[in-house]
C-alpha cells in the first residue's frame, strides 16, 4: 500500500494557493457530464453536496434520516473557529494553526492544518452571507468568544445553537440544488457497501430503511461525509444512529483507516444517571468561558455532597480546589479537552466526585453572575441553561452544574492525502470522516471549521484534479459483475442477521462491546487491558453471530436489523481501535497509555518511534491487518511537549 500524502512544496502558508493553480480543471460544460456521489448529509456533505452541484456536477447525496437537516452536526452548540482576529488580540492564520497541531499533540498532518487556518476566514463570509445569525456585539460587529485550548478569543457562535444554524445554512444551499434538480436526495436510506470497478470507487450498494429495497447507484466519483465511531462506546453524545458503517465498508475494500484509537472524550457532559440511558447529553464546552471547575479539597467532604449531607453552597471558597486553575494558571478553566478530562477523572478516582456514582464535579457560575449578572449569562446560555435544568431538575444559576467526560467526537477516520482522497481512487473522504487535521486531540469549535471547510472551500477543487485525470467516460453499468457482487455480499448478510434466531438483541451486544471498550480503550489504556479487550470481543463477536435475535423481515421497516448491521461493524472496528492503541506504546492527546506518562501525570510522547499516522490495512477475514505509516514531518512548528501551564 502507497501512501502519497501528495503534500504540495513551497513554503507553508503558499502550498494551498500553489497547489489550486496546479489542480487540473474541468470544464464548465464538462461538468455537467458528471456524476458524483455524496454519502452523508452534515456539515461536510451538505456543503459538499450543494457546493458541487453549484458548480454544475450532478449529484444524488444519501442519508439515512428522514431530513438532511436531521443530521448530527445539528448538535454541535459552542461555535466555529475562525482567525478572523476581529477582537485585535494578536490571533492570526499562523496562531490558529499554531495552537490546532499543538492542541492535536504534534500528531496531524501539518499542510492540512495550515490550509484548514487559511480557509476558516472564508468559512465565516459564507454562513453570514447565508443568513447565518451570529451573536455581534453593540456596534454590529461578529462576536468572538474562547474556547478551550487557545488564549485567544477567535470563536463565532449563535448562542448555543451553532450547528444547528450552520447546518439551516447549508441545507439551505443543499435544497436550493435540490429544487434545480442538480442534487437527487435520499433520505431514509443506508449505505450497505461501497463498489470499486477496476480498483476504482465507482458506486454504492444501498438499502431503502423503510420498504428494504436494496439498489445500486454508480458514479464517477463517491464521497464520504458520513462522521465518526464515537458510538462504538454504546454512550456517547452522538445521536444514537451515529454509526461506523460506511468507514468501515471502505476500509475492508481496501481503504487504509488511521489512526482509529485517537477518540475525544468531552469534558462538559451530565454525568451517566443509570443503566436505563442509551445516550449521553453534551454541555457545550464555551461554558468553560465563564464557569469555573471544582470539587471539594476533601474526599471526606465529597462524600458528605454524595450522601446529601452537605450542599456545594455550604463550602466555603478554602474547602474548594479549581484543579484546573491550580494546576495550569496560564489556560485555567480552558485547557484542552484531553488535560480536563484526564484532570476530572483523576479527582473522582481520588474519592472527591460529587454525584451519587462518584463521577462528577462541578461546573460553577455563582462568580460570573455576581460580576456580569444572570441576564448577561442568560443572554450567552439560557438555551444550554434550560436543557440542562429540563434533564436534571436543577437550576444552573442557582446551584453548580454537574459536569463528567463522556465519549464525544473522533480523531481517526479513513485516510486521506492532502486532496482528501483515500488511497482508494475516486473514494475521497470528509469532514469527521477523515483523519487529517486534529491529530491526537480535537480543539474546541474546529469540528464545524474542518467540516465545512472540506465541503465548501477543499473538495471542489480538489475532486476535480481526479476527474480531469480519470477522464471523462460513462459511469459504470450497475448491473456489471462488480455492482451484482457487492449487493450480493450485502443480501448474504442481512439473511445471516435473520436466520441464527438466537436470544440477544443487537443492543444487548453493543451495550458490553461498549463497556469493554469504554474500560479497556476509553480515557486510560495499558498494554494488558486492551490485550484482554481483543480476546473478549473476539469472543462477543462469535457469540454474536450465534446468539443474535433480530425480529421481522428484511423487505420492510426494521431498526433491529439496521441495528444489527451496525453493531456487527462496531465489534469488528473495536478490535481495530484496541490493536492500533497498543502498537501505539506512547501518550498523546486523547490516547493516553498509563505507562507512558511524565512525573506530573500528563501525556508522555515518543516522537522519535511514533511520529506517524498509523494506517490500516484490512487483509481479509481472519486476518490480521496490516499497519503502514505516513511519517509526520514539521516544518513550521517544533514539537515540543506540549504545556497549558
Amino acid at each position: 500500500m502507497n501512501l502519497d500524502a501528495k503534500i504540495p512544496s513551497g513554503p507553508m502558508a503558499q502550498k494551498w494557493d500553489k497547489h489550486r493553480f496546479d489542480l487540473k480543471l474541468v470544464n464548465p460544460a464538462n461538468k455537467r457530464k458528471y456524476d458524483v456521489i455524496v454519502v452523508g448529509s452534515g456539515l461536510a456533505g451538505a456543503s459538499a453536496a450543494a457546493s458541487l452541484a453549484e458548480l454544475g456536477y450532478n449529484v444524488k447525496c444519501f442519508c439515512y434520516q428522514d431530513s438532511p437537516r436531521r443530521a448530527h452536526s445539528i448538535a454541535a452548540q459552542g461555535g466555529i473557529n475562525a482567525a478572523k482576529n476581529y477582537q485585535n488580540d494578536g490571533d492570526s492564520v499562523h496562531r490558529l494553526f499554531y495552537d490546532t497541531v499543538k492542541g492535536g499533540d504534534y500528531r496531524s498532518r501539518e499542510a492540512n492544518v495550515y490550509r484548514l487556518a487559511q480557509v476558516s476566514t472564508s468559512i465565516i463570509d459564507q454562513c453570514a452571507a447565508q443568513g447565518v445569525p451570529f451573536a455581534r456585539e453593540y456596534g454590529g460587529l461578529l462576536a468572538n468568544r474562547s474556547f478551550g485550548g487557545a488564549q485567544v478569543s477567535r470563536t463565532f457562535y449563535a448562542r448555543g445553537q451553532t450547528g444547528q444554524q450552520l447546518l439551516l445554512g447549508a441545507y439551505s444551499a443543499l435544497n436550493r440544488q435540490i429544487g434545480l434538480g442538480k442534487v437527487t436526495m435520499y433520505t431514509r436510506t443506508e449505505l450497505l457497501d461501497v463498489v470499486l470497478v477496476d480498483g476504482h470507487a465507482k458506486g454504492v450498494v444501498v438499502r431503502d430503511m423503510v420498504t428494504g429495497e436494496i439498489s445500486r447507484h454508480s458514479a464517477h466519483a463517491v464521497v464520504l461525509a458520513t462522521g465518526g465511531y464515537g458510538n462504538v462506546f454504546y454512550l456517547s453524545t452522538n445521536a444514537m444512529g451515529c454509526n461506523v458503517t460506511a468507514t468501515h465498508r471502505a476500509y475492508k475494500r481496501g481503504a487504509a483507516f488511521a489512526n482509529p484509537c485517537y477518540t475525544q472524550i468531552h469534558p462538559t457532559c451530565i454525568p451517566v444517571s443509570g443503566d436505563h440511558q442509551s445516550k449521553l447529553t453534551l454541555m457545550s464546552e464555551s461554558l468553560r468561558n465563564d464557569g469555573r471547575v471544582w470539587v471539594p479539597k476533601s474526599a471526606e467532604v465529597a462524600g458528605k455532597i454524595r450522601n446529601g449531607e452537605l450542599r456545594p453552597s455550604d463550602l466555603t471558597e478554602s474547602e474548594r480546589d479549581y484543579y484546573l486553575e491550580r494546576k495550569y494558571p496560564s489556560f485555567g478553566n480552558l485547557v484542552p479537552r484531553d488535560v480536563a478530562s484526564r484532570n476530572s477523572k483523576e479527582v473522582c478516582d481520588e474519592g472527591r466526585g460529587v454525584v451519587s456514582s462518584g463521577l462528577g464535579v462541578y461546573l460553577d457560575f455563582a462568580d460570573s453572575i455576581s460580576r456580569m449578572g444572570e441576564d448577561s449569562v442568560r443572554e450567552r446560555y439560557g438555551n444550554l441553561f434550560d436543557m440542562y435544568e429540563k434533564i436534571t431538575g436543577s437550576n444552573a444559576y442557582q446551584n453548580p452544574m454537574t459536569i463528567y467526560p463522556a465519549v464525544h467526537y473522533t480523531m481517526g477516520g479513513l485516510w486521506v492525502d492532502y486532496n482528501l482522497m483515500s488511497n482508494v481512487p475516486g473514494l475521497f473522504v470528509i469532514g469527521e470522516a477523515n483523519f487529517s487535521d486534529h491529530g491526537a486531540n480535537r480543539l474546541g469549535a474546529s469540528a464545524l471549521m474542518q467540516g465545512l471547510a472540506d465541503g465548501y472551500f477543499v473538495l471542489p477543487y480538489t475532486i476535480g484534479q481526479y476527474l480531469a485525470e480519470a477522464g471523462l467516460g460513462d459511469c459504470p453499468k450497475t448491473e456489471s459483475a462488480e455492482f451484482s457482487g457487492a449487493e450480493d455480499e450485502a443480501r448474504d448478510r442481512i439473511d445471516k442477521f435473520l436466520s441464527i434466531k438466537g436470544k440477544r438483541t443487537p443492543t444487548s451486544f453493543h451495550r458490553e462491546l461498549g463497556k469493554i471498550i469504554w474500560e479497556n480503550c476509553g480515557m486510560s489504556r495499558n498494554k494488558s487491558g486492551l490485550e484482554g479487550a481483543i480476546d473478549k470481543l473476539s469472543e462477543l463477536r462469535e457469540e454474536f453471530w450465534s446468539n443474535l435475535n433480530v425480529p421481522g423481515e428484511k423487505e420492510s421497516l426494521n431498526q433491529s436489523l439496521e441495528l444489527a448491521g451496525r453493531v456487527s461493524d462496531f465489534l469488528e472496528f473495536g478490535q481495530l481501535m484496541c490493536r492500533d492503541a497498543l502498537q501505539r506504546e506512547e501518550s498523546c492527546g486523547g490516547h493516553f497509555r498509563e505507562e507512558h506518562s511524565t512525573p506530573e501525570g500528563e501525556a508522555k510522547r515518543d516522537d522519535k518511534n511514533f511520529a506517524f499516522v498509523g494506517a490500516w490495512e484490512h487483509k481479509g477475514e481472519g486476518n490480521e491487518p496490516v499497519l503502514h505509516k505516513e511519517k509526520l514531518e514539521y516544518e513550521e512548528v517544533e514539537m515540543t511537549q506540549r504545556s497549558y501551564k
